[in-house]
């Protein structure tokens, strides 16, 4: 066999090896469970609104991708379909409530709809940003309902 066929056959072999790599490694590696890690933050829902709103910027780097506890007085609970959204409201804006808005884990949709307006309560998910009219929690747990 020619030697350059060899040496084609081995690049080729060695990039289908390394395609497989990277596919088991990074594209297919497990997202983690943001229910059972530690949070990165502990703090009350009105002092993080307040911390977006005064320097979104700051807030972006410090809380964006961090997972993050929060309590506070529960304004309403939203839902749609399968999805329920818990609501701490800290401003009225032109569009209407501004606050928090944290997205519950679907085995947590039961037991936050129970849960009254007005009523104390620790949420922890996953921080992913602010729309300008609120911070978004996603892929949130009830962590105690006071």
């Amino acid at each position: 066999m020619n030697t350059w066929l060899k040496i084609a056959l081995g690049f080729f072999f060695i990039g289908i090896l390394a395609a497989a790599l990277v596919y088991k490694f990074y594209i297919n590696k497990p997202h983690p469970d943001i229910e059972k890690l530690p949070a990165d933050f502990k703090l009350n829902a009105e002092v993080l609104y307040k911390e977006y709103v005064k320097e979104k910027a700051a807030a972006n780097l410090k809380y964006n991708g961090k997972i993050i506890e929060i309590s506070g007085q529960l304004s309403k609970i939203e839902s749609a379909d399968t999805i329920v959204v818990a609501t701490y409201v800290f401003n009225q804006g032109d569009f209407g409530d501004e606050g928090i808005r944290c997205t519950m884990l679907p085995k947590y949709n039961e037991e936050i709809k129970k849960i009254t307006s007005g009523t104390e309560v620790s949420i922890k998910g996953l921080c992913s940003g602010f729309n300008d009219t609120d911070v978004i929690i996603e892929k949130s747990s009830l962590i105690k309902n006071k």
